[in-house]
């Protein structure tokens, strides 16, 4: 059995943040800690900001020691069971050194290489970014109403450890055909089955956010064969409730002020909502077809203003591990949709956090999936 070993990373605050500083932490080794128990301070080139435990359990190690400045993603902490031997948490070290050393030291030109390709799946070109390689089970990342393979940039790369990780553009969003056919979860979550078998990818981790989130279960539903776990980031078909003024509004919108403006629903930190993202939105919405794909998917998904499908269950068949991801200040789907699920359903509530916790909250989002993928693979 794998041990029981939970890296902490170096967190990323807002978009633009690339290295930090160990200012000073404020927990010793040898400590039990409390999820979201003041961890270390970290210092960035704008501000200091206190970065909080993503996990419980008894930090064992301080692998970046004070005033140490390291990039995003760096290993600074180690948590794990009391029962793990430090023979072990040295080899969980090293292998996890060697990795980042050998993604941030690529060569030249690997960076270029390293970009989503299109791939004809049956009548459909979807934009497709493969990343990394190893033996574990594949994980795939289903974004959600309005988003694309993007939303997964925090994520992508530092889950790609071990095993390959595919994000992609779901028919009629980013780069992909703007064909959504009937815009039903069904068939998006058939188009996506589809994907798996032009990669022979037999089964896999999904994680889906939001809308999908909702493919996700659909999947689940028609293929449990192919899904080895589920990660659902505040995900659709838990309840009829929906903010049809994000999805009506972001439909709409087509000056930068006005995409703004209906973005930082998204958020509960606004100022993460610039200029940039909203252009990139713009630049998606004037595509031929963009604008009629988006209408179609939220006639079909939720009709009279609502949800369309109820997929709680999804949740009480379920064969496969269920993890749950929210924020506790959702604007778009409200974090009560995450109670009275089956207790085979482990739920994970961030609070101060928006309905985008994987760029709202990257690390805290990463350590949970880490963990959760890695407790199946032990456990399976």
């Amino acid at each position: 059995m794998t041990p029981d070993i939970t890296p902490i990373t170096m967190p990323k605050f807002g978009l633009a943040m690339t290295e930090g500083k160990i200012a000073g932490w404020l927990v010793e080794p040898g400590t039990q800690v409390t999820t979201g128990e003041e961890l270390v301070d970290i210092e960035t080139s704008k501000i200091t900001n206190t970065f909080e435990s993503p996990v419980a359990g008894l930090l064992r190690r301080h692998v970046a020691a004070n005033g140490e400045m390291l990039p995003v993603g760096a290993l600074i902490g180690i948590v794990a069971d009391a029962a793990v031997s430090d023979a072990d948490i040295d080899a969980f070290v090293t292998r996890f050194q060697a990795d980042f050393a050998a993604a941030s030291d690529a060569p030249e030109g690997a960076e270029a290489a390293d970009e989503p390709v299109m791939m004809q799946v049956g009548d459909y070109s979807l934009r497709v970014h493969d990343r990394g390689v190893g033996d574990g089970t594949p994980l795939v990342l289903i974004h959600g109403f309005g988003g694309d393979l993007k939303n997964w940039m925090l994520n992508h790369a530092t889950l790609a450890h071990g095993r390959r990780v595919i994000a992609f553009d779901l028919p009629g969003h980013g780069g992909s055909s703007k064909d959504v056919g009937p815009g039903t979860l069904a068939f998006f979550a058939d188009v996506t089955a589809q994907l798996l078998a032009h990669l022979d990818l037999a089964r896999v981790h999904v994680m889906g956010h939001s809308l999908g989130g909702g493919i996700a279960l659909t999947l689940a539903r028609t293929q449990p064969a192919r899904v080895a776990s589920l990660t659902l980031i505040a995900p659709a078909g838990l309840g009829p409730q929906i903010n049809m003024d994000f999805i009506n509004g972001f439909i709409e919108a087509d000056r930068v002020r006005g995409v703004q403006d209906v973005l930082k629903y998204l958020v509960h930190d606004k100022s993460l909502i610039g200029r940039r993202m909203a252009d990139d939105v713009l630049r998606y919405k004037r595509l031929d077809g963009a604008e009629a794909a988006l209408r179609k998917v939220a006639q079909a998904c939720f009709p009279d203003g609502k949800q369309g499908d109820d997929l709680r269950p999804v949740l009480a068949e379920a064969d496969m591990p269920v993890t749950l991801i929210w924020g506790q200040a959702d604007e778009i789907l409200p974090v009560a949709q995450a109670e009275g699920l089956p207790g085979t359903v482990t739920r994970h509530i961030l609070p101060a956090i928006g309905h985008m916790p994987q760029l709202e909250s990257a690390p805290a989002v990463n350590e949970v999936v880490e963990a959760f993928i890695r407790h199946e693979v032990a456990t399976a």
